[in-house]
């Protein structure tokens, strides 16, 4: 009997969480703690991962013009499928109206997260590398490893023992991972089953008319706004599939980005993206190319304002969509986090802020689309640039 791959395994282990949910929720919404240390175990790979990974490839690569290049690439390819996916978002919820059937009543108003600030440019820059350590700043870390990779590379061969150690530390860090890989399935596994234990198996089925919405938008966007990629810079698709498909599932069956970020960049090297670019383009996407979020805050901001009643122009409509393209750059890649930007969104536009949390109390499920999908879309950036690059991808695979 062929021996079951780790993708088998997490789909197993969602089954079962399930299962348990429904049939014993009671036990099931006790196990947060076993998700918990699973979510722990992968954040406490992120940093090290990213620094190392990062630093390891700008040192080596020593081409800062080539570096220069890549980011202005990336940021091009970043604001071209996240606009794409916010006007995604925008044609559904004015098609469907979602938002007829759920009235909003006030009482919810003080679940709702507190409102988002917005992005400002400075934030990512750190006051402290180990600060930014400490909080998984990802954006910050790679702001830091640029100028420290940058820097090795112009003083060359002195750099060789910082170069040796980062070297070493993104191959520990890489077989650490494939460790807490191990437990992936029973991670994924309870929580899931907390989700539905807790909430009930009422959970997948209410307010239907936006989850089948949202979902319906998820396949329409991986189909016609992500896969033409590959066709356009001819990525082999199967071996594609292939890498992205267990960072897809962990970002799926956790919601969280960061818990996919390990797998993510192991997976896109084996698939033979070089390091300088996989290093650079992944994390760089967790806080500008949230392709998943974007397109669900679209159809969630414009859903609270059918839900209220609000009748909203396109022209009003246009300018929020521009206001989450701004205020969504730099959101964390943990669960629930477009919450929070959808807070802001409302307030802005003078909605009522319970619509939040008539959304709160099925937002595990529409997270769980939106991040599988963010971590798919920055799978397939960095394999773009790399194409982009001039550089052969797929042939790496295993």
């Amino acid at each position: 009997m062929k021996r079951l791959s780790l993708t088998a395994w997490i789909f197993i282990g969602m089954a079962a969480g399930v299962a348990l949910g429904i049939a014993a929720p009671g036990v099931a919404s006790k196990l947060g703690p076993i998700s918990n240390i699973f979510l722990r175990l992968i954040r406490s790979i992120v940093a090290p991962l990213l620094f190392a990974t990062l630093v390891t490839g700008i040192g080596n690569s020593g081409d800062l013009k080539q570096m220069g290049r890549i980011g202005l690439k990336s940021i091009f390819y970043f604001e071209i499928v996240t606009t794409l996916a916010l006007l995604l978002g925008l044609a559904a919820v004015n098609l469907v109206h979602p938002g007829a059937g759920v009235p909003i009543t006030a009482s919810a108003a003080e679940i709702a997260p507190h409102a988002h600030t917005g992005f400002r440019i400075e934030t990512i820059f750190p006051t402290s590398i180990f600060d930014a350590l400490a909080r998984n700043d990802a954006l910050q870390i790679v702001v830091f490893a640029f100028l420290f990779g940058a820097a090795c590379a112009a003083i060359g061969d002195r750099a060789e023992p910082v170069m040796k150690f980062c070297a070493s530390l993104a191959e520990v860090m890489f077989r650490f991972t494939r460790y807490v890989m191990y437990t992936a399935p029973l991670g994924v596994g309870a929580a899931l089953a907390v989700v539905v234990g807790s909430k009930g198996a009422g959970v997948l089925f209410g307010l239907g008319t936006l989850i089948v919405t949202m979902y319906a938008c998820v396949v329409l966007c991986i189909l016609f706004i992500l896969a033409p990629g590959l066709a356009i810079f001819r990525i082999p698709m199967g071996a594609f599939y292939r890498a992205a498909r267990e960072p897809f599932l962990i970002g799926f069956s956790t919601a969280s980005s960061e818990a996919a970020l390990p797998l993510a960049l192991e997976n896109m090297e084996r698939f033979g993206v070089p390091k300088h670019i996989v290093g650079f383009v992944i994390p760089t996407g967790y806080s500008f190319n949230l392709v998943g979020s974007a397109l669900y805050l679209s159809l969630a901001s414009v859903f609270v304002a059918q839900a209220a009643g609000i009748h909203f122009s396109i022209g009003d409509q246009l300018l929020m969509m521009l206001t989450l393209m701004l205020t969504s750059k730099g959101v964390a890649g943990v669960p629930r986090a477009a919450l929070v930007i959808l807070a802001g969104t409302l307030t802005t536009f003078h909605l009522p802020m319970e619509g939040a949390a008539v959304l709160l109390g099925v937002d595990a499920l529409l997270d769980m689309g939106r991040t599988a999908t963010n971590v798919l879309g920055n799978c397939l950036a960095s394999a773009v640039v790399a194409r982009w690059e001039g550089y052969k991808v797929g042939l790496s695979d295993r």
